[in-house]
């Protein structure tokens, strides 16, 4: 991903890039060359003659931020609906047990708000409500831990062998006893 926290920027960030552009359209009315910007805006040359060509095209309007790039799925308040639905949990949705997969939540979210999203659309989106994905610790219901660690202390030294030689070795490519 381009930016952290798996979405783009945020409405503060927008804001804050949408002041520079808008900025440096001053400084295109007043005569300042694009190096002369791009020095005193911090910002890359490249940039800085882009923003000219929408300045000469649109004028400051064509520097303002049109928002994100894309609207979210789910809106603020269908996405409370969701997380209330999460709360519930898989089995009052008729799932056999206790784990939410995101191919269950892509279930639910089609069954509750006739909405299809990918996978990797709703893993973003949970992360970026602050969600992360777990994962279950696998044990066998019948192990028995006394068991195990008297088969670690007792049985696998004698299963794993000696890790080195109980004898010096030699460095030489053939056997001293060889010459």
């Amino acid at each position: 991903m381009r930016y952290p926290q798996g979405g783009g920027l945020t409405p503060e960030r927008q804001a804050f890039r949408e002041r520079i552009r808008l900025e440096a359209a001053e400084r295109f009315a007043a005569g300042a060359s694009n190096a002369e910007v791009a020095k005193d805006l911090r910002v890359s040359v490249r940039s800085v003659q882009r923003w000219r060509r929408a300045w000469h095209g649109a004028g400051a309007e064509g520097l303002r931020s049109a928002g994100p790039v894309s609207r979210p799925k789910l809106s603020e308040a269908l996405f409370a609906v969701l997380e209330q639905e999460l709360a519930k949990g898989p089995v009052a949705h008729g799932w056999p047990d206790q784990t939410w997969t995101l191919a269950r939540i892509k279930t639910l979210i089609g069954r509750r708000f006739h909405k299809s999203m990918t996978l990797s659309a709703i893993a973003r989106m949970l992360h970026r409500h602050g969600f992360s994905h777990q994962v279950p610790a696998r044990r066998a219901l019948e192990r028995n831990e006394e068991v195990v660690a008297g088969w670690v202390k007792e049985a696998w030294p004698q299963v794993e062998g000696l890790w080195r030689r109980s004898t010096p070795g030699c460095a030489s490519k053939t056997k001293p006893a060889s010459r």
